[in-house]
């Protein structure tokens, strides 16, 4: 089984789940307040004017809902939408097929917008800018340029590395949006609704635990959902309830704060191995077994974002609040040095 809190590692099950789960339009889409808000004003002028909306940038930590909310936005521009991935556009010519049949003001997502190949990046520019595309036919004093009018559309980039892409890109962007973590009760409220979606029985107090331990991401509370389905179909009644959760996410290696094991041995790590740190990023995936961008990218933002890790200029540093959690006597001196 994999990891069930990992929101980057995306299964098959993962892709169907989200399909069956995703809101249509803004008023089912929950949490990111203001988001919403100022989407639904740029989303509202454009269409008064029936113009295309200006190209939108959503960035933020893997599962908290970037390519749901670009079919939000779609929804609510009442277009279509084309998707596609960065690593799937290796050629111009790959981008040309998508925008050529698109249709008038609709949108066209791009998932993983930082690892777009950079010949399709540079041809995605004037596209941007003018809705142009030019070509080159042939090659030496009988080359000649072709210029083609394209559709005006919305480009929708999403990614996990704002800080990858090239700033002739990034500029590019009209609209710049930042997905949060969700609270916990943002959190219980998209547990309630999955499981009336799903039919899966679960009481508040089940919900509210699941809700707890999903680390801020719906991904994770969705998937949490499904697998504790199966422990309460097993092990109980069928019902999730607030005992039920507790006894299945310990099962998961899920602790109260949804920290799984390989969290708390990076943590374990830093503490004994190195006396809390800083250590380097590369060390530290050494000594886990894991990828210096997986630790970056998908362990430490929800670490940082609690309260348990640091990053300084000499490396990462565990803070008391970790030492707390793993019922760890901090230091003096590491004291003093944080």
């Amino acid at each position: 089984m994999g990891r069930p809190i990992s929101p980057g590692a995306i299964t098959d099950e993962d892709v169907i789940l989200d399909t069956s789960l995703r809101p249509r339009r803004f008023d089912e889409y929950i949490g990111q307040r203001s988001v919403k808000e100022r989407l639904a004003i740029y989303i509202r002028a454009a269409n008064e004017r029936s113009e295309p909306l200006d190209h939108v940038l959503v960035y933020g930590p893997p599962g908290l809902g970037k390519t749901c909310l670009a079919h939000v936005i779609a929804n609510e521009m009442g277009v279509g939408i084309r998707t596609t991935s960065g690593p799937a556009m290796e050629r111009p010519g790959d981008l040309v097929a998508v925008l050529t049949n698109l249709e008038d003001r609709s949108a066209f997502f791009i998932d993983e917008i930082h690892r777009l190949n950079r010949t399709a990046e540079e041809a995605l520019y004037p596209a941007m800018e003018d809705f142009l595309y030019d070509w080159v036919a042939g090659k030496g004093p009988s080359a000649r340029t072709y210029r083609l009018k394209l559709p005006r559309f919305t480009l929708i980039g999403a990614t996990t590395r704002a800080g990858l892409l090239t700033s002739p890109l990034r500029d590019r962007f009209g609209i710049t949006i930042r997905l949060d973590y969700y609270s916990p009760e943002e959190l219980l409220e998209i547990v309630e609704r999955s499981s009336k979606i799903l039919g899966i029985q679960v009481d508040p107090e089940g919900a509210l635990e699941i809700a707890r331990r999903s680390r801020g991401t719906p991904r994770v509370a969705n998937r949490l959902l499904k697998r504790l389905r199966d422990y309460a179909q097993v092990r109980a009644s069928g019902v999730i309830t607030g005992d039920v959760a507790g006894e299945g996410l310990r099962m998961l290696e899920v602790d109260d704060r949804g920290l799984d094991a390989i969290d708390r041995r990076m943590l374990n790590t830093i503490i004994v191995n190195y006396s809390g740190g800083p250590v380097g990023l590369d060390t530290l995936g050494a000594a886990i077994g894991e990828e210096a961008q997986t630790i970056e990218d998908v362990y430490e933002p929800y670490l940082m974002q609690i309260g348990f890790l640091q990053r300084t200029p000499r490396g990462r540093v565990a803070t008391a609040l970790a030492y707390g959690h793993l019922g760890v006597r901090q230091p003096a001196e590491q004291v003093r040095l944080i």
